[in-house]
């Protein structure tokens, strides 16, 4: 039984033998002795869009955290459908990176729809704005509905590489009165736009 299994270990490792890394070698009496190795990098196809709070990691990562841009007219109601910027502004200057490997980039802004209060009342996308602080990362512009035109993230080196870094500062246009409540915040309401980068 040991024999039969020493047997089997000693061919086994005999097969594999041939299949481990090895050097190249050269054994001479004169002259120099040569070897050689051949190297292979493997870079995989990469893209990154990150917007908020994922855009600023290193290394990249998937994050899964969705923020939130608020305009609040509470402190200024008066204010309310007169172009005026609202009292309180949260989150309205978002971080966006955009990084790939493969080509031009497009990016391109969906919506579900205008921003609902749940009661049957809507404010338009046309009402949000964003302005980018750098041209060479432009913010596509939002739809009222569906996908949006696509804006060109500019390559960064070469005809292939990409990575972009900007803020995007979001305005509310304010240019009419509309009836009372939160419009947004929820998925149900309307409030997600969803960026969206491809690449060849």
């Amino acid at each position: 039984m040991k024999k039969a299994l020493l047997l089997k270990s000693t061919l086994a490792l005999a097969l594999a033998t041939p299949l481990l890394a090895s050097a190249e070698s050269q054994l001479v009496n004169t002259g120099p002795a040569v070897a050689r190795l051949d190297f292979r990098v493997i870079i995989p196809r990469v893209l990154f869009l990150g917007v908020g709070t994922g855009a600023t990691a290193v290394p990249e990562a998937t994050n899964t955290t969705v923020d939130l841009v608020t305009f609040d007219y509470t402190t200024n109601p008066g204010a309310v459908g007169s172009g005026a910027v609202a009292g309180s502004i949260t989150g309205a200057v978002v971080p966006v990176r955009v990084m790939g490997n493969n080509g031009q980039i497009v990016l391109t802004a969906a919506t579900t729809g205008g921003l609902s209060n749940g009661d049957g009342d809507t404010i338009p996308w046309t009402e949000i704005t964003a302005t980018t602080s750098a041209a060479t990362l432009p913010s596509p512009v939002i739809p009222a509905t569906g996908t949006g035109a696509g804006s060109n993230v500019t390559l960064s080196s070469g005809t292939k590489i990409t990575d972009r870094s900007a803020d995007w500062t979001f305005s509310f246009a304010n240019s009419t009165v509309v009836p009372a409540g939160i419009y947004g915040a929820t998925v149900a309401n309307n409030g997600r736009v969803t960026y969206t980068a491809t690449m060849p």
